[in-house]
């Protein structure tokens, strides 16, 4: 298994959620290590995105999405269920993956499709937001062997709001995957 570098998360985002499927999400938690082989992303291209977190500029929220890649950027939505990215692109750009299901490889119990279980049954709250995915403690490695997978495009999901920008296919999951939160 081979931890990703962050030259892997320093380019276009569709790359890079494409390229991120199939991959381990690792977090070494006080109850044992916990894995998820990632089975379905979302792509979010930055402030000209309307779907995009960072479509109203630099906040105190999305500040962790503006800044290098390589690190996770961690949200509370409907003050309840905790969402993860993984920041893409050079900083300043807002760009970032959203990891929407897993399928569990080591320790994990409950659903892990949707962005919200996922998160929860990896213990993925706040306290990792900013986190640098290059750490010891919580990253993302590919396995070994590489194996291979077709790829469907979707459009994203819950982002009607977001005028044209919720009609392009930006969401990305491994075909046939039992894990995929809505084929």
């Amino acid at each position: 298994m081979q931890k990703l570098t962050r030259a892997f998360y320093s380019r276009d985002t569709v790359l890079v959620a494409r390229e991120l499927l199939g991959k381990w999400l690792i977090h070494h938690t006080p109850a044992g290590q916990k894995i998820g082989r990632i089975v379905e992303v979302e792509a979010y291209l930055g402030p000209h995105d309307l779907a995009s977190h960072s479509a109203k500029g630099l906040t105190k929220r999305t500040q962790t999405m503006f800044g290098p890649p390589g690190y996770a950027y961690v949200y509370l939505i409907y003050g309840m269920h905790h969402c993860m990215n993984v920041v893409t692109e050079p900083a300043g750009n807002g760009a970032a993956v959203l990891l929407r299901a897993v399928e569990p490889v080591k320790n994990l119990t409950g659903k892990t499709s949707g962005p919200g279980r996922l998160c929860r049954s990896m213990e993925i709250d706040r306290r990792l937001n900013a986190h640098d995915l290059l750490s010891d403690d919580f990253f993302i490695a590919a396995p070994d062997p590489a194996e291979r997978f077709a790829i469907i495009k979707r459009p994203r999901i819950g982002v009607d709001y977001a005028k044209h920008w919720a009609k392009r296919h930006l969401r990305f999951y491994i075909k046939g995957s039992a894990f995929v939160s809505q084929p």
